[in-house]
């Protein structure tokens, strides 16, 4: 606790003006404390930010402010009132709702259809004609035009946003959570976004906003609280907080920025080549005559708003797109359409841009992901048998080494924070010494601090002579560690630059499929 703000007053409750109040929230799962003694509250009209790294506590602080976690001890009040929060259903009554950093719509259903179901008033559910104008009506009140037709599936992941914030609001919802809610977005959609908030707050709705990055914050917080270890460390009110303070706030201290040398590359035979490559994906994110170079020691950006081709092309490189024209080549040999075990024999790395889907298997423990890739190639094989000292030895090692917390190789990789299975990825793929690694936006949903340590890992194995393929969706990352870039617009490379020769103003252009204001050169 600091100076900036003094807890609430545990003694008789009084109406002080807070939409909500959290006072003294505490929350244990087993003897693991998420939340220890925290206060916290949100003022009308106001949108308060909720930072601090993975672990902090800050998903369990706003779970049990929607009701989906029960604390142990503490309590929760509206305008003077405690309240009582058993279900997400007793939140919404409240006028409380939360938009996940994972959405829950159905894909096959209309965006009208979404935002209805489940209401329980669903006043227009047997009507077609007015479920569609009750929809309309309801985005243009909040300035968030959508069509009501549109199917959920063919949405880009900002609408796709833009609706799960209307349910909310359909419901009747003052208070509104979002977790995490940029982490997909490219720079355009998230400026969409925060003017969607600054719109909602100006319409006299209170928000929390949970996120890791810094600019964010700095952009439209009123209010900043910091969770670390659990506990709350202070509230900021706005001109009071800069980046470095509510760096030293979340870590503990400062971090040096991490450099990057932006190697101007020679002549030498690229490790990793895509040359013509075709192959299908939904909607735009497709493959069009793509071809690309990443030389040794060279790390080479790939910016696009999401859904461009990113996806199509991790799966091309791994083997598992269907393509139809076109090859991948791995240190000059013709590796397309090969199964993963030959790519990894090859040297091929992969961070994959869900960890919880492709990176982990999360109910597994720690010594057994970080041997899956191994396993196959009979690394651990003792007279046909799985040496499973020999795998838990190792894995100690290497916990220790990318500093995974907690380092017992016994743990499921479930009950670890998302910076900490993050790096368990990073040191299974990292470990093998790579000559290739493709890195699908391995910082997403990270906090500062492990968002540095990842930046630090990939400039280590471009120091090796690897080439490195970076996907991310942050062009701040991409600018700060690429030597050069290139932009996907539907599958095809719409510019490619030296990070030197970069100009933002081609750059947005070419994110946006400008091209002919924005040409291809190397």
């Amino acid at each position: 606790m600091t100076e900036e703000q003094s807890p609430p007053s545990k003694s008789a409750v009084q109406d002080n003006g807070m939409a909500v109040e959290l006072r003294g929230i505490s929350k244990s799962y087993g003897e693991t404390r998420a939340n220890q003694n925290i206060d916290f509250d949100l003022r009308p009209s106001e949108i308060h930010v909720l930072l601090g790294e993975n672990g902090a506590g800050k998903t369990t602080l706003m779970n049990i402010m929607f009701g989906h976690v029960l604390p142990d001890e503490g309590s929760i009040h509206m305008r003077g009132r405690t309240v009582d929060i058993a279900s997400p259903h007793d939140a919404l009554d409240l006028g409380i709702g939360m938009v996940h950093q994972h959405f829950s719509l159905v894909p096959n259903l209309s965006v009208a259809e979404n935002i209805l179901l489940g209401s329980r008033s669903n006043r227009s559910r047997l009507k077609p004609q007015a479920m569609l104008t009750e929809t309309s009506d309801l985005a243009e009140r909040f300035d968030m035009p959508i069509n009501p037709n549109s199917l959920i599936q063919d949405l880009p992941v900002d609408l796709q946003q833009r609706v799960e914030i209307l349910k909310v609001l359909y419901r009747g919802a003052k208070v509104l959570i979002l977790d995490e809610p940029t982490s997909l977005l490219g720079p355009r959609q998230i400026e969409n976004l925060l003017g969607i908030l600054e719109n909602l707050r100006e319409q006299e709705h209170s928000i929390v906003l949970v996120t890791h990055k810094l600019a964010e914050v700095m952009e439209v917080a009123d209010r900043v609280t910091v969770l670390r270890g659990g506990e709350r460390v202070t509230t900021i009110e706005r001109g009071n907080f800069d980046e470095r303070s509510l760096t030293r706030a979340m870590t503990g201290g400062d971090i040096t920025a991490v450099e990057s040398d932006h190697t101007e590359w020679t002549d030498e035979t690229p490790l990793l080549e895509i040359r013509n490559l075709k192959a299908p994906g939904e909607g735009a994110d497709r493959l069009d005559d793509l071809s690309l170079i990443v030389r040794p020691g060279e790390i080479l950006g790939v910016a696009g708003v999401e859904g461009n081709g990113q996806r199509t092309l991790v799966n091309a490189i791994c083997g598992l797109a269907d393509i139809s024209n076109g090859s991948v080549l791995i240190g000059g040999n013709d590796m397309t359409d090969a199964d993963i075990s030959h790519l990894r024999e090859t040297g091929l790395a992969v961070i994959p841009e869900d960890r919880h889907t492709w990176g982990l298997v999360l109910d597994m423990t720690l010594a057994e992901n970080l041997a899956l890739a191994d396993i196959p190639a009979g690394n651990y094989n003792r007279g046909g048998l799985l040496d499973w000292p020999k795998v838990k030895k190792r894995a100690r090692t290497l916990l220790e080494e990318y500093d995974v917390r907690p380092p017992n190789p016994n743990v499921l990789a479930t009950s670890l924070s998302g910076g900490n299975q993050q790096k368990v990825v990073l040191a299974r793929e990292l470990s093998r010494s790579p000559r290739v690694l493709v890195a699908d936006n391995p910082t997403w949903g990270l906090d500062v601090g492990a968002i540095d340590y990842v930046h630090r890992r990939l400039l280590e194995v471009k120091a090796t002579g690897a080439a490195v393929l970076l996907l991310s969706l942050d062009l701040e990352e991409l600018i700060k560690l690429s030597d050069r870039l290139i932009v996907l617009f539907r599958g095809r490379s719409m510019l490619e630059r030296s990070i030197g020769a970069l100009d933002m103003d081609e750059l947005a252009l070419a994110m946006a499929g400008r091209e002919d204001e924005a040409r291809v050169t190397v």
